[in-house]
């Protein structure tokens, strides 16, 4: 993807350095073969932009729409990750949905929570310091009150996982110290005074577990239009018994299958063509996880309805993609440099005569 925003730049960069080191090729240009790899070589740099195609080489009038911001876990570099703090700081940035994940305890009530192998629990919160001798395994091995009654935010000042703990304020430092699991039904209500949607991942252990998360949604009394529903299992019951949640799908060929209108996949799971082609169906692409300015830009460019982040503190304020371009520009560019690099290079090469 890398290569997308920065090849025409690079190209450039090429040419300029071709011509620098043509001075030194041509000291020893009567050789036949190092004269025929330089040509070749030149042909290929001065000629690559033909075969160049980035999302940004378009006119500005032809921009899509800025994408909208869903946070993951939160705004996990600002605040330990699912916590309430991270949330409400996902909310500064004005993000169109929470992103999360969802497990359901012992005593069946549904809480936030990544990692869902045996020792589950360790890096996030205090449990080993509270339970040294003790592994948990799974989500049903714990109740609700068991879970709240661990710490879950000082991991996140001792390891410093973004190394952004230092641009924190004293009262932030505070903040994320006292932080404990949240059930999903506070996610809930965060999200319904905000009207902000939810989207998560749900870690099964049990039979029942998507009876009982689309049931805590619903009491919870949230609009259902702001439940973006991801999990595959039992989607049909879902759909029966939650008619208004979003159906989002993680493929194209279960969108397809479904006639479904949204879809999340990862960042470099679809071409730029792709993208588009899905916008003019009316397809509402989600992009994950998009954490750096150039890559945002370049997704900006190529179409995407919204992008899944880390880093929504710093794609908040961009205003315009990092750069963007006519392809007559281009053009205009690429030419221009080409002609001035042959004709250093034919003088360079007259001076060695």
């Amino acid at each position: 993807v890398l290569h997308k925003a920065t090849a025409p730049f690079l190209q450039f960069g090429a040419v300029g350095a071709l011509t620098l080191l043509s001075w030194i090729i041509f000291q020893s240009f009567n050789a036949f073969l190092i004269a025929l790899i330089f040509l070749v070589v030149s042909a290929a740099i001065f000629l690559c932009p033909l075969l160049i195609k980035s999302p940004c080489l378009i006119a500005v009038e032809e921009l899509p729409e800025k994408p909208k911001l869903i946070g993951h876990r939160g705004a996990p570099m600002s605040a330990p990750e699912n916590t309430l703090m991270s949330f409400n700081k996902s909310i500064e940035c004005g993000v169109l949905a929470f992103e999360t994940d969802v497990q359901i305890s012992k005593d069946k009530a549904a809480f936030l929570m990544h990692d869902h192998k045996p020792g589950f629990l360790e890096r996030t919160t205090n449990v080993k310091a509270k339970f040294p001798h003790t592994t948990f395994n799974q989500s049903s091995d714990v109740t609700l009150n068991f879970l709240q009654s661990l710490n879950a935010g000082e991991w996140f000042l001792k390891t410093d996982p973004h190394q952004t703990v230092s641009q924190l304020s004293a009262e932030d430092k505070m903040t994320a110290r006292n932080q404990v699991i949240p059930s999903l039904l506070q996610l809930l209500q965060l999200a319904k005074q905000h009207e902000i949607s939810v989207i998560f991942d749900l870690y099964s252990s049990g039979e029942n577990d998507t009876e009982i998360t689309v049931d805590i949604i619903l009491d919870s009394g949230i609009n259902q239009s702001l439940i973006l529903w991801l999990p595959p299992h039992r989607r049909e019951y879902v759909k029966r018994r939650a008619p208004g949640f979003i159906q989002v799908y993680s493929n194209e060929s279960d969108l397809i299958n479904n006639t479904g209108r949204y879809l999340n996949v990862a960042y470099n799971a679809l071409s730029r063509d792709k993208i588009r082609e899905l916008r003019r169906q009316n397809v509402s692409v989600n992009l994950w996880v998009v954490n750096e300015q150039w890559l945002f830009s370049l997704l900006w460019c190529a179409g995407a309805s919204s992008v899944t982040t880390n880093s929504c503190h710093l794609l908040k304020d961009m205003e315009h993609p990092d750069w963007v371009m006519t392809p007559s520009t281009y053009m205009a560019i690429w030419i221009s440099l080409d002609v001035i690099s042959v004709l250093i290079m034919i003088c360079l090469y007259v001076i060695q005569l």
